[in-house]
């Protein structure tokens, strides 16, 4: 069993910035794929940003590309989403996810991940 817990949202003004920090409990991220989703009120939950059970590699939403890093620190057991010039759509509730083993097809899908963390809120002002 994994348990994930999420911090580092918070308010920010837009073009501002943010990391959320994933933290896994007992073990570490390697050999998990880790994802990124956020839903905002109302809407239907998306995915923003993956990266593989190695580490090595990223998966982003055309949404954040160029403005959002993910990245991981092993030595941590911690995932973490930079998130850069920031907008007001951003807002939202975003999660962490995670899946063991190495499948790296279907990142993009909520139905993917096996543990979730408990999400954290990120409101971009205006």
């Amino acid at each position: 069993q994994v348990q994930l817990v999420e911090s580092g949202g918070g308010l920010v003004q837009a073009g501002g910035s943010l990391r959320l920090s994933c933290a896994a409990s007992g073990r570490t991220f390697s050999g998990y794929a880790v994802g990124w989703f956020r839903q905002a009120p109302g809407k239907e939950r998306e995915f923003v940003a993956a990266v593989s059970w190695s580490g090595g590699n990223t998966d982003y939403a055309d949404s954040v590309k160029g403005r959002f890093t993910a990245s991981r620190d092993n030595a941590r057991n911690t995932d973490y989403l930079q998130m850069g010039s920031l907008k007001p759509e951003d807002t939202a509730v975003y999660y962490c996810a995670a899946r063991p083993g190495r499948l790296w097809v279907g990142v993009r899908r909520s139905d993917y991940y096996d543990y979730w963390g408990q999400g954290t809120q990120v409101t971009v002002s205006s």
